[in-house]
């Protein structure tokens, strides 16, 4: 799994801005809000970190132990479900064998919870 993250010098870093989950045959699955909120799935390799100046640096990079999905690497998935309105995905729910994470567009920004 790689994440992309906002750095900037006085804070800790942001929540991911990306998350890329990649299995057992290198394909990616890429997940980020758009700019109308709404969640973005696809199949899109990770991009570069770049620098935004004073607004700071974003760094992509492989994640540890960061996110919900740390505690489900390697294990297959069982279902995917999506929650959606009449402008977009809103939410994505992904199974795994020991419990699930959910993938929320939240006012623009990726939040990301387990159980």
């Amino acid at each position: 799994m790689i994440v992309s993250r906002l750095l900037r010098d006085a804070e800790p870093a942001s929540e991911p801005l990306d998350v890329w989950l990649i299995d057992g045959n290198e394909d990616t699955t890429h997940i980020t809000t758009g700019s109308d909120w709404c969640l973005i799935v696809e199949s899109r390799a990770p991009y570069k970190g770049y620098d935004m100046a004073e607004h700071g640096r974003v760094e992509v990079r492989p994640a540890a132990q960061e996110t919900p999905f740390a505690e489900h690497l390697g294990e297959t998935v069982l279902a995917v479900r999506e929650e959606g309105s009449e402008h977009g995905r809103l939410a994505l729910e992904i199974t795994f064998p020991s419990g699930r994470v959910r993938c929320d567009g939240w006012e623009g920004d990726l939040r990301l919870s387990g159980d």
